[in-house]
């Protein structure tokens, strides 16, 4: 059976699971987003600069339900750090040989050193939510790891990192309209996978995960930070925004650096161009099927056909991308598998990206 058959006779979509009240949320504006998402991703340089200069150690935790936006939030704080400062880690199911060690040794192996970021995409809160549920793991098992994990993350802080854990809550209507989407976008259909199906129809067995997770790990040494993410601008804003709050740093850039001139030729003959291999010159066949069917546009000037050929990509992407920044109720829950980074593209209007380094990156069409 397809996913799409599996997704429409697992839950109807006039069905609504969560209860809570309906709230009006005005929007950002597309422009006034991109606007302060490039602020915001100025100051992560700077905190990524200041983490680095004083070999801080941090951990920043992503949980949630599937679809809920960890992802986009993962790859909006990531665009413009070093890789080797800022890392994400998003680990796959146990191995048989992982499942014989200590639950969080496969963990510490991603634990930062001095100087380093690690964003985990899913962690150790699998146990409180995925495997509960689905009964991947036994009661002892369990009831181990809600008595050892506050010890474990107390044991973090003492050791000087810095552990900041976000849950990203989402209703049930909004998380079904984003896996329905999926089901229409070819770039996101790998996303859905038996495990999502199975969490539709364990929505309170989750919510339940979550709440005693909540109770046994939201400390006040390591609390959590719940981020509401129905709207995902408001929800990527939100997070950095806190994130860049939780950890106090100075602006190191450093002054205007001069590009040494270049040293006169030596006098090096090079081996000729015609021994080197070359990918294949694909951007011509583009241009030249762009030029065609621009050609057959008959009595249109051609600007026009220019903005007709703009509209038909705008209508394209419209129709693959199913917009999920709508308002509906928002409620809490655990996740039911692991994902990497991800999160819906919204159709709004598309806005190109800016080529320029001083202006901020455009998101298209937003995740």
């Amino acid at each position: 059976m397809t996913t799409a058959l599996l997704l429409g006779s697992v839950i109807p979509g006039s069905l609504t699971m969560g209860q809570s009240d309906v709230e009006v949320i005005e929007r950002i504006g597309k422009k006034v987003y991109n606007k302060e998402l490039f602020r915001l991703q100025l100051e992560l340089i700077k905190l990524q600069e200041w983490v680095k200069a004083k070999g801080l150690k941090v951990v920043v935790i992503f949980e949630g339900r599937d679809a809920a936006g960890k992802g986009g939030v993962i790859k909006r704080i990531t665009q413009y750090l070093n890789p080797r400062v800022a890392r994400v880690a998003a680990l796959p199911a146990p191995t048989d040989r992982q499942k014989t060690e200590w639950y969080f040794q496969r963990y510490v192996n991603h634990l930062p050193a001095a100087g380093e970021i690690v964003l985990f995409d899913r962690s150790w809160y699998n146990r409180a939510g995925v495997e509960k549920v689905m009964g991947f793991c036994d009661g002892q098992e369990y009831d181990e790891f809600m008595r050892s994990c506050p010890m474990f993350e107390r044991m973090l802080m003492r050791s000087g990192t810095i552990l900041i854990k976000y849950w990203f809550s989402v209703s049930d209507e909004e998380q079904l309209k984003r896996f329905k989407a999926r089901l229409d976008e070819p770039h996101k259909r790998w996303k859905l996978s038996p495990m999502d199906l199975e969490s539709l129809t364990r929505w309170e067995d989750y919510s339940e995960a979550k709440d005693v997770m909540f109770a046994h790990t939201d400390t006040k040494q390591s609390p959590w930070y719940v981020v509401k993410s129905d709207v995902k601008r408001h929800a990527h804003l939100n997070c950095i925004s806190h994130f860049l709050s939780m950890i106090e740093y100075e602006d190191l850039t450093p002054p205007p650096i001069e590009l040494p001139e270049r040293k006169g030729a030596r006098g090096y003959v090079r081996p000729p161009m015609s021994e080197q291999t070359f990918v294949p010159d694909h951007h011509s066949s583009v241009i030249a099927e762009h030029e065609e069917m621009m050609g057959e546009k008959e009595g249109s000037t051609e600007e026009e056909s220019e903005e007709e050929f703009e509209e038909e990509i705008e209508v394209m992407e419209e129709d693959s991308v199913t917009s999920t920044d709508e308002d509906s109720d928002a409620s809490e829950g655990d996740s039911g598998a692991e994902e990497s980074n991800e999160e819906e593209l919204e159709g709004e209007e598309s806005e190109d990206p800016q080529d320029e380094p001083d202006e901020p990156f455009q998101w298209d069409d937003e995740e």
